[in-house]
């Protein structure tokens, strides 16, 4: 899962990085409103954690940006405001979850899976595709109830096409999930094939034939 966490208190953004990245999320961080608007303007998040009180602006105005672009990335505001209006304000603008500082951030943690169960998976835990199951709470997966032992990127890969089974997803977009915006200094996208065809093999060898499809000249469909 990817996720961007906007917040300009270094100390906090660098214990929220370092606390999701050991939970296994891709994850990304801008410090500031101009960097903020640059992210989300390139990319697309599973979730993004987001700071009010920005340099620049604000985080409720990059919430609307979102919004009003029709960008569905998932939305939690962390903020020192308090009040019941802050919270009402940026929910009706758009935000999944509203959390107020201070708080653990193995609370922060569960808000997020929440809500990445909510858009993926309507609540429940697991995403499924004929007899394969990916559990998001232990980020574990499963083929025919044994366990499918897949690398970081392999499982972030599986993840991403699962949530658009039977929708061409293209090569560009894969990098950009997968390296975020590393995907940029790439000189090929010889790394994302790779991880498509470590993917394709290790399915292959569960027993399915041809799961993720090479459309041509578009990119890549998964039909279990």
């Amino acid at each position: 899962m990817k996720l961007l966490v906007i917040e300009d208190e270094i100390s906090l953004l660098g214990s929220i990085l370092e606390y999701f990245e050991q939970e296994d999320f891709l994850c990304e961080s801008a410090s500031s409103y101009k960097d903020g608007i640059k992210k989300i303007e390139g990319f697309q998040y599973d979730c993004i954690i987001l700071d009010i009180n920005l340099p620049g602006g604000s985080g409720l105005q990059l919430l609307q940006y979102l919004r009003k672009n029709k960008k569905d990335d998932g939305v939690i505001i962390i903020s020192a405001r308090n009040s019941l209006n802050d919270k009402i304000e940026g929910l009706n603008l758009g935000a999944d979850d509203y959390l107020t500082k201070p708080f653990h951030l193995s609370e922060l943690n569960a808000r997020v899976k929440a809500l990445i169960r909510r858009k993926y998976v309507k609540g429940s835990n697991i995403m499924e595709a004929g007899n394969l199951k990916v559990d998001l709470l232990s980020r574990s997966v499963t083929c025919n109830n044994q366990p499918f032992i897949l690398t970081k990127y392999e499982y972030a890969l599986l993840v991403f096409l699962l949530a658009n089974k039977n929708r061409v997803v293209g090569k560009q977009a894969i990098g950009e999930h997968l390296y975020g915006e590393q995907v940029d200094n790439l000189t090929s996208f010889d790394s994302v094939y790779s991880q498509i065809k470590n993917l394709k093999k290790k399915l292959k060898d569960k027993g399915y034939d041809d799961p993720i499809q090479t459309v041509y000249g578009l990119g890549y469909k998964l039909t279990l």
